[in-house]
């Protein structure tokens, strides 16, 4: 009976040893320090002079998704708590999951009531970290937390802010109630630049031994819209799906358009062409008559590609024409807003892609 007792534990200790191979990218390429965060560069100047001073305040992180906000507090703890103390001094909540007012009362309070342990600075790697006298707790999708839990936070934070420090991560600072944003200082995150993803994209695959050619950087950017964890991820899916044959392919534009789930450029400037939008940048092409629309539509439909993502690019692609008349955007766009709205009221995908090509057809005509 003993062999069976002391089984269990084995295979458990065996399941832990992580795999780095199998690692997602987007975890292992994640930034160290707050130097390696990429375009952000007045809230790491701030934040680089807080570690010379060890003195935090309260922090309301806020931006597009993908843009590193929760990279950079840790990134920012690691530097001044180092390793051995990185899991004793922080503690990291999604608030999207634990958001009620119990998990306030109970689990970040008991966390924040705990007086630190003196420390010291010297980490078992040999690095001298500053290691302040408190500790950081991180709250990561802090708007979706409850009105009455961000109420009961409020008096934790003061109670507290001796020996604890809080950082608020959220994708819409309005949802943040006043008194709340207002004991924290607050940085705001920007979409990343073109140039920054893609020295970033650039340096994951020269670490990885992928062979990328520039529009296939373009396109990851494109269909990521500054999100660069979504780029990521992006490329790393194709990655693997480049090296499941033997011998392994090349990426291309459209592996990448393929996983990220948007209509190919090909598609979209077909379904304008029939419309007729001029895409050469020649002569102005001829609209089709309706049964060619319809057929163009049906066929669409028929291949599966998303109503709504479609509308979108076909959206860009006519505020972005460079000879098309501004009376014509206008129209098209107000016909493709009024289709986003019934698409969002889960109206008929094919009816409604009818009836935009229909009246963009009637105001390019």
């Amino acid at each position: 009976m003993s062999f069976f007792q002391i089984q269990p534990p084995r295979q458990a200790a065996k399941e832990q040893v992580v795999d780095h191979a199998l690692q997602p990218w987007v975890e292992k390429y994640r930034p160290q320090t707050i130097e390696d965060v990429s375009s952000q560069e007045h809230t790491v100047a701030v934040l680089r002079r807080t570690l010379t001073s060890t003195n935090l305040p309260h922090m309301l992180f806020y931006g597009p998704p993908g843009t590193g906000k929760t990279s950079t507090i840790l990134a920012l703890s690691r530097q001044l708590f180092g390793p051995d103390n990185f899991r004793s001094r922080v503690l990291e909540l999604n608030a999207s999951d634990e958001r009620g007012i119990s998990i306030v009362r109970e689990k970040i309070k008991d966390f924040a009531r705990q007086t630190p342990r003196a420390q010291s600075g010297v980490s078992s790697d040999g690095k001298t970290y500053p290691c302040p006298p408190y500790k950081i707790i991180i709250l990561d999708e802090a708007d979706s937390m409850t009105q009455d839990a961000q109420a009961a936070l409020r008096r934790i934070m003061e109670n507290y802010a001796r020996i604890t420090r809080f950082c608020l991560v959220c994708n819409y600072v309005t949802r943040i109630i006043e008194p709340l944003a207002s004991r924290c200082s607050k940085f705001r995150f920007k979409p990343l630049d073109n140039i920054s993803t893609s020295q970033r994209l650039t340096h994951i695959a020269c670490a990885e031994n992928i062979s990328l050619d520039p529009s296939v950087v373009n396109a990851l950017i494109t269909t990521s819209q500054g999100d660069l964890r979504r780029s990521i991820t992006y490329l790393q899916s194709a990655s693997r799906l480049a090296n499941s044959t033997s011998p392994p392919t090349v990426i291309t534009p459209e592996d990448i358009q393929e996983i990220a789930g948007v209509v190919p450029d090909t598609v979209v400037n077909e379904f304008a062409a029939t419309l007729g939008i001029d895409i050469g940048g020649k002569d102005k092409t001829k609209a089709k008559s309706f049964d060619e629309v319809r057929r163009e539509v049906k066929q669409i439909v028929r291949e599966g590609y998303s109503a709504s993502q479609l509308l979108s690019q076909l959206h860009d692609l006519i505020v972005e024409h460079p000879t098309l008349p501004a009376l014509h955007k206008a129209k098209s766009a107000l016909a493709i807003a009024e289709a986003d709205k019934a698409l969002c009221d889960g109206a008929d995908e094919e009816l409604w892609i009818l009836e935009v090509a229909l009246q963009i057809h009637k105001a390019v005509s």
